[in-house]
């Protein structure tokens, strides 16, 4: 589904990414873990065709499409969804109109009819109970008010409605508390199908209980040093990243 080959990028003249190469078949999800400052949310930025990142060499191919020559709203459209650490507000934008939007803007460019609104109205609500979002934080403007595990609901509420091919979830774990946690776990898990895959960015094992990944990448100064399964975020949480850094000398 989506292969990199020697990517390199940089943002504000410095270079991130050095030479970076990942496979992620089908159906696979990869956990992505490696210290502060390793490439990390770069790489996701990349991927989702952030226009502060330059792809200075190397190559992206998603489902058989050169990714490097769509821009953000066709990598969209084509089936890549990004779930932010931080997750902005859009005040004056109601959920409703916005998903709506979002929604039938992805039909089209697949070549189907929009939906109807009382097609759009059941899908919403079922999608929003698998995240136990409330229907009274569906009803306002996108994020306004909402505390942090509710931006994160709100977030995998909208992957939910989106049904992307591939899902990026950059620390979709930052701050949240056990029971958020383990509802926005639940959802991606809800997801998770042989024609869809997602690559999970994280800091901490203890999202890995709740969303078991297929491979774990360890990614250090800009380039994955190592691939395991998730035994080796076990390893990791007990002998930090140090280990790996003197394995590499």
């Amino acid at each position: 589904m989506l292969e990199i080959k020697n990517l390199h990028a940089k943002i504000a003249g410095k270079e991130i990414l050095k030479g970076l190469n990942l496979t992620i078949k089908a159906g696979e999800v990869h956990a992505i873990m490696g210290p502060n400052g390793a490439g990390k949310s770069t790489l996701s930025n990349v991927l989702s065709g952030h226009p502060a990142y330059e792809v200075t060499e190397g190559e992206i191919w998603f489902c058989g499409k050169n990714l490097l020559e769509m821009p953000a709203e066709v990598r969209a459209r084509e089936g890549i969804f990004m779930s932010f650490q931080y997750p902005v507000e859009i005040p004056g934008v109601s959920m409703t109109n916005f998903m709506r939007a979002a929604v039938n803007e992805q039909r089209k460019h697949r070549g189907m009819e929009p939906l109807s609104s009382g097609d759009f109205l059941k899908m919403m609500r079922e999608k929003r109970q698998m995240v136990e979002l409330d229907s009274k934080l569906a009803n306002r403007a996108v994020n306004e008010g909402f505390s942090g595990g509710e931006k994160k609901r709100n977030e995998i509420f909208q992957m939910a409605m989106l049904e992307p091919k591939f899902a990026i979830l950059d620390e979709t774990d930052s701050g949240l508390d056990i029971d958020a946690l383990r509802i926005v776990a639940h959802g991606v898990n809800m997801l998770r199908s042989p024609e869809r895959s997602s690559m999970v960015i994280t800091h901490y094992q203890r999202l890995l209980d709740y969303i078991v990944p297929d491979v774990v990448d360890v990614l250090m100064d800009g380039k994955i040093v190592m691939t395991g399964t998730k035994e080796l975020a076990l390893e990791l949480e007990e002998k930090g990243y140090d280990w790996i850094r003197e394995m590499n000398k």
